[in-house]
C-alpha cells in the first residue's frame, strides 16, 4: 500500500510539473514559429530590412519586461495565477499575430506574446522547484529546457508541414488565409491546452504559506510528499521565508567602491556571449538563411526541423554530462566547437556565387554548410544553451542572487534583441560571410572569457530549491 501511494504521488508530481512545463513548450514554439513566416511578413507589410528585423525581434522586448517583473508579480498574486495570465497572453498573441494587417498591429501582439514568454521563463522552473520534493527536483528541473527545445522543434515541424501542404508560406491554405498566418494560429492548440490544464494544478505551497494559507499549503504538500514529512516541510518553508532576502539593485554594488561586483560583470558576460554567437539567428531566420544561398523554401524549412531534432539530442547530452565533467569545461569546449563551425560556415557562404540574381552554393559546399550548421547547433545546445543558465543560478551569493540574475537576464534578452534585429541589416550589407564571421569572432572571444574569468560552479550545485525571485529561465 505504501509503495502504491508513493507511485501515485510520484505520478501526480510528474503530471503537474509537465503541465507547468507546457509554458516552456510555448516559450520555444512562440520563439521558433517566426522562422517560417519572415517572407510572409515582409511581403504582407512591405517592410525593409530594418522593419523586418524589428517585426521579428519585437517579441524580445516583451520577454525582457515579462521576465524582469514576473517574480515580483508572482509573489503578490501567486505562481499559478501568473501562469494562467501567461496562457491567456499566449492565446491572444497567437491569434493576433495571424490576423494582423500591419507591422504596428503585429508588433503589439508579438510584444504581448513576449510578456507571456518572459513570465513563463521565470514561472515554470520556479513552480517546479517549489512543488517538487528535493529527491526529484534536479531531474524535474530539466523538463523546462527540454520543453523549450521541443517547442522549437514542433514549431519548425508544423511550419514545414503547413508550407508543404499549401505549396509555400505565401500560398493560401484554409478559408482563404495565407499559410504564414496559420503557422501562428497552430499555437492556439497548445496554448488552450495549457490554459485548461492549469486550472487543475495546485498553487505553490511556498506562496500559500507566504500569504497565510497554511491549511491549503498543508493539503498541497500532502499530495506531493508523505504526510509525516508535511509539518517539517512547513516549518522549513517558514524558516526560509523569515530569512528570505528581497532583491534590491543595490545588492550588486560594492559599497566600498560604488561599482558593480566583479561576479556581476561575469554574469553579464555569460548572458551576452550566449547571444553574440548568433544562435537565435538560426532559430528565427533559418528559413531565410538557407533560401538566401539557393535552397528551396521546402528544403529550408526541413533543415529547420533537422536542427530542432539535433537541439533536443544535444540538450539531453548536456544534462547527462553537466554534473560529470563540470560547467566550465562544457562552456569552453562548446565555444571552441562553435568558433570552428561558425568559421567554416562563414567560409562556405563566401564561396556562394550569383545565379539569376540570387546567391547559390555549389552542391558540395551546400552539404558542407548544412553539416557545419547542425554541428554548430549541437555544440551550442550541449554547452552554452542550458549550462549558462545553470551557472547563473549557482554563481551568485545568496544576498545578491535575485538582483544578479535579474540584471544578467535583462542583458541576455537585450543582446538577443540586438542580434535578432541586426541580422537582416547585416545580410543586406555585409552578407552571410560577414555576419557569420562576426559570430565566429564572438565565439573565439568567449573561449578566452571562459578560461580567464569564469569559475566552475559544480561544487555549489544542490540546495533546497530555487526561490521565485532567483531564477530567469533559458532562451535557446
Amino acid at each position: 500500500m505504501t509503495q502504491q501511494r508513493t507511485l501515485s504521488r510520484s505520478s501526480y508530481i510528474l503530471v503537474i510539473c509537465c503541465i507547468a512545463a507546457i509554458g516552456g513548450f510555448l516559450f520555444g514554439f512562440d520563439s521558433g514559429v517566426i522562422n517560417g513566416t519572415v517572407d510572409g511578413l515582409q511581403a504582407s507589410f512591405n517592410s525593409d530590412s530594418a522593419g523586418t528585423g524589428f517585426n521579428v525581434a519585437s517579441m524580445l522586448l516583451g520577454c525582457a519586461i515579462g521576465a524582469f517583473f514576473a517574480g515580483r508579480l508572482a509573489d503578490r498574486f501567486g505562481r499559478r495565477t501568473l501562469l494562467i495570465v501567461a496562457a491567456v497572453f499566449f492565446l491572444i498573441s497567437a491569434w493576433g499575430s495571424g490576423v494582423a494587417g500591419s507591422s504596428m498591429e503585429f508588433v503589439i501582439y508579438r510584444i504581448l506574446g513576449g510578456l507571456a514568454v518572459g513570465a513563463a521563463s521565470v514561472m515554470t522552473p520556479a513552480y517546479i522547484s517549489e512543488v517538487a520534493p528535493s529527491a526529484y527536483r534536479g531531474r524535474l528541473a530539466t523538463i523546462q529546457q527540454v520543453a523549450i527545445i521541443s517547442g522549437l522543434f514542433f514549431a519548425f515541424l508544423s511550419n514545414y508541414v503547413l508550407a508543404y501542404v499549401a505549396g509555400s508560406a505565401m500560398s493560401e491554405l484554409w478559408f482563404g488565409f495565407a499559410t504564414w498566418r496559420w503557422m501562428f494560429w497552430i499555437e492556439l492548440i497548445p496554448a488552450a491546452v495549457f490554459l485548461v490544464a492549469l486550472l487543475f494544478i495546485p498553487e505553490s505551497p511556498r506562496y500559500l504559506i507566504s500569504t497565510g494559507k497554511q491549511g491549503e499549503a498543508r493539503r498541497v504538500l500532502g499530495l506531493v510528499m508523505p504526510e509525516r514529512d508535511v509539518s517539517t516541510k512547513i516549518d522549513e518553508i517558514n524558516t526560509t521565508l523569515d530569512q528570505d532576502h528581497k532583491p534590491r539593485l543595490s545588492d550588486v554594488m560594492n559599497r566600498t567602491t560604488g561599482k558593480l561586483h566583479g561576479i556581476v560583470w561575469v554574469g553579464i558576460g555569460l548572458a551576452v556571449f550566449q547571444q553574440l554567437v548568433g544562435i537565435n539567428v538560426v532559430f528565427y531566420y533559418g528559413a531565410v538563411l538557407w533560401q538566401s544561398v539557393g535552397f528551396s523554401e521546402g528544403d529550408a524549412l526541413l533543415i529547420n526541423v533537422i536542427s530542432g531534432a539535433v537541439s533536443i539530442g544535444a540538450c539531453l547530452l548536456a544534462i547527462a554530462l553537466i554534473d560529470k565533467i563540470g560547467r566550465k569545461p562544457l562552456l569552453w569546449g562548446g565555444s571552441v566547437g562553435m568558433a570552428a563551425t561558425l568559421a567554416c560556415l562563414s567560409y562556405a557562404f563566401s564561396t556562394a556565387t550569383m545565379v539569376d540574381g540570387s546567391l547559390q552554393l555549389s552542391s558540395d559546399m551546400g552539404v558542407f554548410a548544412l553539416l557545419c550548421a547542425n554541428l554548430y547547433v549541437l555544440f551550442f545546445n550541449a554547452s552554452w544553451g542550458p549550462v549558462m543558465w545553470v551557472m547563473l543560478g549557482e554563481m551568485f551569493p545568496n544576498q545578491m542572487r535575485g538582483s544578479g540574475l535579474a540584471i544578467a537576464g535583462l542583458f541576455q534578452w537585450l543582446a538577443n534583441f540586438g542580434i535578432t534585429m541586426t541580422f537582416p541589416i547585416m545580410l543586406a550589407s555585409i552578407g552571410l560571410f560577414g555576419a557569420y564571421g562576426f559570430y565566429a569572432i564572438s565565439a573565439v572571444a568567449s573561449v578566452f572569457f571562459v578560461i580567464y574569468f569564469v569559475k566552475d560552479t559544480r561544487e555549489r550545485a544542490g540546495g533546497d530549491g530555487l526561490r521565485i525571485s532567483h531564477h530567469v529561465a533559458p532562451m535557446a
